[in-house]
């Protein structure tokens, strides 16, 4: 959780997919989650959080569904929602943040 938090506190902004392997529209999002980190490159740090294998970060944020997303940036929780979500929406929500 230290390292996870570390990465939260960074000054970029981080899109934290919160994910199970077991979860279709997880699977859906991966295609999406992959094409917004070719497009924004180092301005934004993406990293995917298994919810089986990081139980405590799962609880952490209330993560009741996933997929569930949640920007950072400095730690601060800029924006969260769960489910499928269209590229663009996403794209343009990021763009608001860097």
């Amino acid at each position: 959780m230290s390292s996870f938090n570390k990465v939260i506190n960074d000054t970029k902004p981080v899109l934290v997919d919160f994910t199970a392997e077991w979860c279709g529209p997880c699977q859906t999002m991966n295609p999406i989650i992959k094409q917004l980190a070719n497009e924004f490159g180092e301005k934004v740090r993406i990293i995917k959080v298994d919810i089986d294998k990081n139980q405590a970060a799962a609880r952490a944020f209330n993560i009741s569904g996933v997929p569930t997303f949640i920007i950072f940036k400095s730690g601060n929780i800029l924006w969260r929602k769960s489910g499928v979500i269209p590229f663009s929406e996403l794209k343009d929500t990021l763009i608001g943040y860097c």
